[in-house]
């Protein structure tokens, strides 16, 4: 008897339109069962191939025992053999029109050998015991732009290594799983973002120049153990994000590139195909096959593996043709622009559909440019991700923070610009690998000043990152200041928490994190001008910011008072909206963190007496590097917003340094 199409017309022709999203379910290697007999199900998407093998373990690696059948309609090959289980190695055998035998990775496998290796490996992603059901459900009710949202970036083969001697040290997907939770929860983190899990060759890649899309890396173990750690993450309410990376792909021989003799995933122009920066073939977005092959990809590790978001790599240089590129390597659009019309269709496809199959999910753009409405709804011409990354913010920021205190006043705008187009998108505000490599320095060590010094700054700085709207990201060992800058090859310098300035900016860091998910008032109006206000942004000559975040319900309102000179200023006013008492949350020169200690008071009564345009103002002696945290509990809810609160006022929202000011005392 003839085997069973396991493929159908219907298969074909979805997959053809871009829409079959779970084509993942039947191209690649799946158990199966014909004729009562058990096996492998094999099908492979080459339309150019004269003729495919399968070539494995299980044949002796026999180049022609296991031909595969070409399906007319689709360019898809296919073949079942009888006796093949799981953990066997396996590629296919393309042969190209002209001859010419190319061994390939299945692009769509879940399981592949452990580099050097390149072969795939059969495997069985069903039966594994998933019991974060509460988590999932109640997933789909969450309105993402009000949770509080503190993201751990990290890599998990050098967060931590075993000290055993092996090569690589790795942690397996279990072993990293059960130490990762409780620290995760000790720090107050409620996302963890890992880079690097689609299987890559080359470590130094850091995962970013993927070759098996569907498969997490055998590096950590195997595919179960991977679903191990995201259910045990998720029994401990924390939520999973990955690193996709879309832009771009591997070129090594056994990956995408020409994968069946000619060019089917990227476009055959290298004007149009390739990265020349980045060495990288480039996804051509005007195949619906190709299309269908990512956001099937993306759906592929919600629906097996429960991830939570996907952060979307260099958004920015599928956007514009001329990325990265310089005149005569890149091709115009057909009205002779440089934007990307096939990748602003794919972005609004992969959201549409992302967003209504698994409602709570998360996309989140890495785009470093102005380009307009990156999460802004369908409806109103945007692209539908959930957040994007604020790179602007994190430019800002840095440069900012690696200044002499001399020099900031000078600079004193690029602390308060990112304010004044904060409503245009949902923002993240990460502090990401990117920024701890290539000499860049680790956070603690772009700070000016001597020891003492640099952890005070980089306590202050991470308060302002706080306090301002966003979610956040943190890359691993920011969190303790990590000295060295981040290497794939090492380990996080866990040694340095035996020494005090360390294990208080751990410390610190924690605290700042408990704080944020306690007050509403410091997560859920991020995208509007209802949660924050500027109190003074214009202190420049004292380099001192602060400002006010309110809560929806007007109750437990968060005022925030940074100083970024090695100067304390006694007598310190800064303008309150309310009388009342203003009690003191976190004072970041406390000896327990590392600080010198500076008896601020627990509470603070406020005066009446103009200042900061404010009708009454409080009084302290703000520390040298000194951030002060105070919460009004505002116990009439006097703050209150209402629905069309926003309609109701003209916010400022740039510092009033342009304006003529009024006698204030300060």
């Amino acid at each position: 008897m003839e085997s069973k199409v396991f493929i159908s017309e219907a298969d074909e022709y979805l997959f053809g339109k871009g829409t079959h999203y779970e084509i993942y379910d039947k191209l690649g290697a799946h158990k199966s069962e014909e004729n009562g007999r058990k096996g492998m199900f094999f099908a492979v998407w080459a339309p150019n191939a004269a003729s495919v093998n399968v070539i494995g373990s299980f044949n002796g690696w026999d180049e022609e025992l296991h031909p595969m059948k070409k399906l007319k309609n689709s360019g898809i090959w296919q073949c079942f053999i009888p006796g093949v289980g799981v953990g066997e190695l396996y590629k296919y055998l393309i042969t190209s029109p002209d001859g010419e035998k190319l061994y390939k990775a299945d692009p769509y496998a879940n399981y592949a050998e452990l580099r050097p290796g390149t072969a795939s490996k059969t495997t069985d992603l069903d039966g594994f015991k998933w019991k974060d059901n509460v988590w999932m459900t109640a997933r789909e009710e969450k309105d993402l732009n009000k949770e509080a949202i503190a993201i751990y970036e990290c890599h998990i083969g050098s967060w931590m290594k075993h000290p055993d001697g092996t090569e690589d040290g790795f942690y397996t997907y279990h072993e990293f799983a059960d130490r990762i939770v409780d620290y995760l929860k000790e720090m107050h983190y409620t996302h963890i973002e890992l880079i690097g899990i689609a299987e890559h060759p080359y470590d130094g890649s850091w995962g970013y120049q993927v070759t098996g899309y569907f498969a997490p890396t055998s590096r950590y173990g195997e595919p179960c153990d991977f679903m191990y750690l995201v259910n045990k993450l998720h029994e401990n309410n924390i939520g999973v994000i990955l690193d996709w990376v879309p832009a771009h792909y591997a070129t090594d021989a056994h990956g995408l590139g020409r994968f069946d003799g000619q060019c089917i995933y990227e476009d055959p122009d290298p004007r149009k195909g390739e990265h020349p920066d980045w060495g990288t073939k480039i996804f051509n977005l005007e195949k619906n096959e190709v299309k269908d092959f990512l956001i099937a990809n993306a759906l592929f590790w919600m629906d097996k593996f429960h991830v939570d978001g996907i952060r979307v790599d260099a958004v920015a240089s599928m956007l514009y043709l001329d990325y990265g590129k310089r005149a005569g390597e890149w091709v115009p659009n057909k009205d002779g622009g440089k934007e990307n019309y096939a990748a602003i269709e794919f972005f609004k496809h992969l959201n549409s559909v992302v967003h209504k199959k698994y409602p709570g999910v998360m996309t989140i753009a890495e785009e470093s440019t102005a380009w307009p409405k990156i999460t802004g709804t369908l409806e109103n011409g945007g692209l539908g991700f959930s957040f994007k990354w604020n790179m602007g913010w994190m430019h800002d920021f840095c440069e900012y923070m690696k200044l002499d205190p001399y020099f900031r006043k000078g600079a004193h705008n690029m602390m308060t610009f990112a304010m004044s187009y904060n409503d245009a998108e949902n923002y993240i505000l990460p502090l990401s690998h990117d920024e701890v490599v290539h000499l860049k320095c680790s956070m603690l060590e772009k700070m000016p000043g001597y020891e003492v010094d640099k952890f005070a700054n980089l306590r202050a700085g991470y308060t302002y990152m706080l306090g301002h709207c966003g979610k956040k990201l943190l890359f691993m060992g920011q969190e303790f200041g990590q000295n060295r800058e981040w290497s794939e090859k090492r380990e996080l310098d866990w040694y340095l928490l035996s020494e005090p300035l360390h294990r208080g900016m751990k410390d610190y860091v924690a605290r700042l994190l408990e704080l944020y998910q306690k007050y509403p008032a410091l997560h859920e109006i991020d995208n509007s001008w209802d949660g924050f206000e500027w109190i003074n942004a214009d202190d420049k000559d004292r380099s001192t910011y602060s400002f006010w975040r309110r809560s929806t319900n007007g109750r437990d309102n968060i005022l925030f008072v940074i100083n970024f000179t090695p100067v304390s200023w006694d007598g310190y006013k800064v303008g309150v909206p309310y009388p009342g008492t203003y009690e003191l949350l976190l004072d970041s020169a406390s000896p327990e963190f590392g600080g010198q200690g500076t008896g601020m008071q627990a509470k603070i009564e406020a005066e009446q007496g103009l200042c900061d345009y404010k009708d009454y103002s409080i009084t302290m002696n703000l520390p040298a590097y000194g951030a002060e945290i105070f919460v009004f509990h505002n116990p009439e809810s006097k703050d209150k917003l209402t629905r069309d609160s926003h309609t109701e006022k003209v916010p400022r929202k740039t510092p009033r340094t342009s304006r003529k000011k009024k006698t204030i005392e300060k």
